[in-house]
């Protein structure tokens, strides 16, 4: 590797052993491929992603000073997209590299990018629930797209927020009664309440709006769906499936966590230190967030460095030592998880092969490379199962490389989202330090928690 572009051994793990193809962990060959034809524009070393995705005010985040972009990642993202896309077009539709006839194909590019992607990550996680009630997603979707109608400038946006909360209060009426019958019956009267809060916050939002407070809309609006997925969590009813037998006695979660990660910044002026938060997704990952939790509570990462941040991921999790991995000091030998992909429709988890391996070119998975701060693992580039510690935070733009067309979906593990001040991972650099990272909740949801054993 580029001594410019790694800083430890976690380079052989997860990294792309090309120092110019940004952005991505480890392709197949052919996007090595790619990776060339674009690097004329894309291998320059530049500084650290800037944004101004910044927000008014973020919560226990210390903020100075402004910056510049002195790069176009936009530009470099395109080319590289561009030149992935001549590359792989027949494997993303299930050609082999042999002469056949040929097939239409503009079918399957309709498939592949309609629609606007999901990008909120409490959205994408609200989706990923194993529910099926259509009542309270009913709900859900008008007060998801107050958000689009906030884009409108000035008052004018709150013509359309009121016909959003209208929309979500009459679905919330009419639909009561289907929704309090898909709640877990231990879970019920929680969910009850819940949804009563529900009514009384869009009573709320209506007044917001007759008082034309603009600023008040988006807070109110979290609040409001922070109720809509508590309800949509009390819906289910225990795990959902059996993790296979092969992985059942590893930490597992089953269900969700959520941690606080806080990063001490070294040398830079704009960010002093962060909280990001993190959930963790059991439900459709429980290997991949038990192995994670359960190194959380033996305090694996705490003191640990950022170990790359190149504007395109950042990466953490690369021990001390020769070991790339967690080392267990019970067996004395280096603990590995298997390669764990929820797909959408899949009542399980498929394990040990990328969706790529199985043909499945076109399959949606549960949680995807949708949300500028998605959380997954890093593994060895021909190992499916080789992942141990490593973890790294994609940052990304979706409409660049929109999921299930890109080269992450369905090759490497995501369990979960940064909820907070995710902005911030792009002000990030090597070498700012973890100074702890904390299970706030769901630790309960953990089972076979190896941290507990002695030795």
């Amino acid at each position: 590797p580029h001594p410019e572009t790694t800083t430890s051994s976690s380079a052989s793990i997860g990294l792309p052993p090309t120092p110019c193809f940004i952005g991505t962990v480890p392709p197949s060959p052919p996007h090595r491929m790619a990776a060339a034809l674009a690097s004329s524009r894309c291998c320059r070393r530049p500084s650290l992603l800037t944004t101004d995705r910044r927000r008014s005010s973020v919560a226990r985040c210390a903020l100075s000073g402004g910056k510049g972009n002195s790069f176009s990642w936009k530009e470099c993202a395109i080319s590289v997209a561009l030149s992935v896309g001549l590359i792989t077009v027949p494997p993303t539709f299930g050609w082999s590299a042999h002469a056949y006839p040929l097939e239409p194909v503009i079918p399957d590019i309709s498939v592949l990018i309609s629609g606007p992607p999901i990008k909120d990550p409490g959205a994408l996680l609200r989706y990923a629930l194993p529910i099926d009630n259509k009542a309270i997603r009913e709900v859900q979707k008008p007060l998801e797209d107050i958000t689009d109608s906030l884009k409108v400038s000035g008052v004018r946006a709150l013509d359309s927020v009121e016909r959003n909360v209208r929309q979500a209060s009459r679905a919330l009426t009419n639909g009561r009664s289907l929704i309090l019958s898909g709640l877990a019956e231990s879970k019920r009267a929680n969910g009850e309440k819940t949804l009563d809060k529900l009514a009384v916050g869009l009573e709320e939002l209506q007044r917001i709006i007759e008082d034309r407070n603009r600023n008040a809309v988006a807070p109110k609006q979290k609040e409001l769906l922070n109720y809509v997925g508590t309800v949509e969590e009390d819906m289910v009813d225990g795990f959902p499936y059996e993790v296979p037998e092969e992985y059942n006695n590893m930490p597992l979660l089953k269900g969700r966590a959520t941690v606080d990660m806080t990063v001490k910044i070294k040398d830079n002026p704009n960010v002093e230190d962060c909280v990001f938060r993190i959930v963790l997704d059991g439900y459709n990952a429980p290997v991949t967030s038990g192995n994670f939790v359960d190194l959380v509570e033996r305090k694996f990462y705490d003191g640990m460095e950022i170990q790359r941040a190149d504007g395109f991921v950042v990466q953490t999790g690369d021990p001390e030592g020769p070991a790339e991995g967690f080392i267990d000091p019970s067996t004395g030998k280096s603990r590995t998880i298997p390669l764990e992909i929820m797909v959408d429709g899949d009542k399980a988890p498929i394990y040990g092969e990328t969706l790529e391996e199985l043909g499945l070119y076109k399959a949606q998975t549960k949680l995807p490379f949708n949300a500028f701060g998605t959380m997954a693992m890093a593994r060895e580039e021909f190992d499916d199962n080789s992942a141990s510690s490593q973890v790294f935070w994609l940052l990304k733009e979706s409409e660049l490389t929109p999921s299930n067309s890109n080269i992450l979906d369905g090759r490497y593990s995501v369990f979960g989202y940064v909820t907070e001040n995710e902005d911030f991972l792009a002000d990030l650099k090597v070498g700012d330090v973890i100074e702890s990272i904390q299970v706030v909740s769901g630790l309960d949801n953990l089972v076979n928690p190896s941290y507990k054993i002695v030795g």
